[in-house]
């Protein structure tokens, strides 16, 4: 014989009546908003990074093409239509998808010793990539801007202390 134990209040489900319940519902909810949660900002901060790495190659592509430019001509160039860039000069320019801009590329000419006992400078150029500012990669506070120089120094403005690595 079959014997169905009844708890104070709770009525037995009907044979074949199936469902989820209110509680059940909203537990299943609650569980999907925390997992939201912790997952989007996650998946913003991914995509933010894998951005970054789009402006650093543009920066190194810009430096070697520099160089190139600089074993042919012996001075560097501040024009991006030199390097093979289709933009225009003192103006500056997207990157790969948009998400960063070159800044008009600076350069400074070299200067010859006037005698003997003085010191000429060497010809040095700074590149500069900046996030634009209509599109979301301006929210990244770690990594703000990215600089290479002639000199092979790379630095980035930010809260972050890895951003060229």
């Amino acid at each position: 014989m079959n014997k169905t134990v009844l708890l104070r209040g709770v009525q037995p489900r009907a044979q074949g009546q199936r469902g989820f319940t209110l509680i059940e519902l909203v537990i299943a909810m609650v569980i999907a908003s925390i997992l939201a949660a912790i997952a989007i900002p996650s998946y913003t901060s991914y995509i933010m990074k894998s951005r970054r790495t789009e402006a650093k190659s543009a920066l190194l592509n810009l430096a070697s093409l520099e160089e190139r430019f600089y074993s042919t001509n012996n001075t560097y160039s501040s024009l991006p239509t030199d390097l093979g860039y289709t933009a225009g000069a003192g103006v500056a320019f997207p990157v790969g998808s948009g998400y960063y801009n070159i800044q008009p590329i600076t350069v400074t000419a070299a200067v010859a010793p006037v005698n003997s006992t003085s010191a000429g400078t060497l010809a040095t150029y700074t590149i500069k990539a900046t996030p634009v500012a209509t599109m979301s990669q301006i929210n990244d506070l770690g990594c703000t801007s990215f600089t290479i120089t002639s000199g092979g120094v790379q630095t980035a403005t930010g809260t972050s202390t890895t951003c060229w690595q």
